[in-house]
């Protein structure tokens, strides 16, 4: 029997299962409260954000059987049939409940003359209807329609919600992941709940270790080691731009993504600012570091007498990350910046 995949396994079922949508999750509830539904709502946000889960938990909530509960895939069905026939259908009464919920996906698929006849429904809804629209490309979606929904923005999982839903549900299939590892997955996720339980269900599927490192995530995920993280935070500080290039040559040989080798070395200098400027922050700092990471940062500012490592140098490395996109040359941008950062008088 085939094992069923974490992300709906782990899926939120109640409202309070729901993670970093506090702002759609209050209003919601309240208007549930207050018997003040609508006719139509509309959730927007990147891919695995929870739009549908949020969709399903609110018609479980306001008591919609499964009878009674819709959901279309507007990629395959985005014709004007499609939405003839949906309309036909919503018509009927409920079967065991008192509203029809109608939950239609990726919504901005639909084709034009669709979007014509889904119109005409939400301007003289039935009383026992609701739609509930989800989208990952608001700008596709026509203003007739957004000014017929309520409008609710999904925002992306910051880095610390990944890490804690990795480390609890690693917990509940009985692995136990070092610290370290969980905030790689979590940047891994890049801000979606379903891609960091994917790379979670990837790591638990090929290694059978009760204690799970970093390393062993590094290894399974192709995900740039930390050494050659360490090693372009080195050339920072020593002014040596052909150990820098070095570093970066390393990772691409290995053809790992340099957006996400430039994602960890930024993510590691904002610690070493932080460390830098806030050292009453370290405790805290200490459960997403081991030991010898937080050794090594903390060496890196006692012998950065230059002060290479500081805003300066995490802004340049910004701008390279918004240019690494645009480059034919993946490398280029995190070389030029090695370079400006170096040279910087």
């Amino acid at each position: 029997m085939q094992e069923l995949a974490l992300y709906r396994k782990y899926r939120p079922t109640k409202f309070s299962e729901v993670r970093g949508q506090d702002h759609i999750v209050d209003v919601l509830e309240r208007s549930i409260e207050d018997e003040k539904v609508s006719h139509a709502y509309l959730f927007v946000g990147s891919r695995g954000t929870g739009k549908t889960s949020v969709a399903r938990i609110f018609a479980k909530e306001i008591g919609v059987s499964a009878n009674d509960l819709y959901e279309i895939d507007a990629a395959s069905n985005r014709g004007i049939e499609d939405i003839k026939e949906l309309r036909e259908g919503a018509r009927v009464l409920p079967l065991d409940s008192k509203y029809k919920i109608y939950i239609i996906d990726e919504v901005h698929m639909l084709s034009k003359d669709a979007w014509g006849a889904l119109l005409k429904i939400l301007e003289e809804p039935p009383k026992h209807v609701i739609f509930m629209l989800a989208t990952t490309e608001f700008h596709k979606v026509p203003e007739t329609i957004i000014s017929r929904c309520q409008v609710f923005t999904f925002r992306k999982p910051n880095e610390t919600i990944l890490k804690e839903l990795i480390l609890d549900i690693a917990n509940k299939e009985k692995r136990d992941i070092e610290s370290e590892g969980a905030e790689l997955i979590a940047i891994l996720g890049d801000g979606s709940f379903r891609d960091a339980e994917g790379v979670l269900q990837k790591v638990l599927n090929f290694t059978k270790s009760k204690k799970i490192t970093r390393e062993e995530i590094e290894a399974i995920t192709g995900a740039p080691k930390t050494q050659f993280i360490n090693d372009f935070l080195s050339a920072l500080v020593d002014k040596d731009v052909e150990k820098g290039i070095e570093a970066v040559r390393s990772a691409s040989a290995l053809n790992l993504d340099m957006k996400l080798y430039l994602k960890l070395i930024i993510q590691k200098l904002r610690m070493v600012i932080i460390l830098r400027y806030a050292p009453k922050l370290e405790k805290e700092m200490t459960g997403d570091l081991g030991e010898s990471d937080l050794g090594f940062l903390k060496g890196l500012i006692s012998t950065d007498k230059q002060g290479m490592l500081r805003s300066h140098a995490l802004s340049v490395l910004l701008g390279a990350y918004e240019d690494i996109d645009r480059a034919f040359i993946s490398e280029l941008p995190l070389e030029l910046a090695l370079v400006e950062i170096i040279s910087k008088e």
